[in-house]
């Protein structure tokens, strides 16, 4: 399986989601509020709507698929998440950094159930199975080691650079998931 064409990407894709995913969402009240001191009941509400975001954003993507193919989706949520860590990374007011923390949950909704649900017709049907199983060992290993990753670079660095990481991550996802779409050829 792991000497696929696009195998490696599609791990890296599902370890960058997930580590994005579980890293804002366990750190955005922290950066909320040690950096843009927002009050901690607040911020712990906007990390909470980070999570509804998602879950929202899945609903919404249900309906966006009777148009768009997985990869459009996946380049929809690469584009608001995008968006939603650029206003993490505006100064000032403090509803650019509540507004970015919801859009980076909307913009994370497609991209996990797209990746998954593109499998088949990137590796055919006979590999899907056996695909799927690794792609959910990189989505944990990335969900279990990169927010710890992140603490120790909040810790010994600043916690500031939260946005910074994010948009790495991403960076990294979206890269590795346009090479994927050059890799693998369905029926391969």
């Amino acid at each position: 399986v792991f000497a696929l064409p696009g195998a490696k990407e599609v791990m890296l894709c599902f370890f960058c989601y997930c580590a994005l995913e579980t890293t804002a969402g366990l750190w955005a009240s922290s950066y909320l509020t040690l950096v843009r001191q927002v009050p901690a009941q607040t911020a712990a509400s906007f990390a909470s709507l980070f999570y509804i975001g998602i879950t929202v954003g899945r609903g919404v993507c249900g309906f966006l698929t009777l148009k768009l193919s997985d990869d459009q989706m996946i380049r929809l949520g690469f584009a608001v998440l995008g968006v939603g860590i650029a206003a993490l990374l505006l100064p000032g007011a403090q509803v650019f950094a509540l507004a970015g923390l919801v859009l980076v949950g909307l913009g994370c909704a497609p991209i996990y159930p797209s990746i998954i649900h593109s499998t088949p017709e990137h590796f055919g049907p006979e590999r899907s199975q056996a695909m799927i199983g690794v792609q959910m060992a990189s989505a944990y290993t990335g969900s279990c080691l990169m927010p710890p990753a992140f603490g120790l670079l909040a810790n010994h660095v600043d916690i500031g650079l939260l946005p910074v990481y994010l948009l790495a991550v991403l960076l990294l996802m979206a890269v590795m998931h346009e090479r994927l779409l050059v890799k693998a050829r369905p029926g391969a």
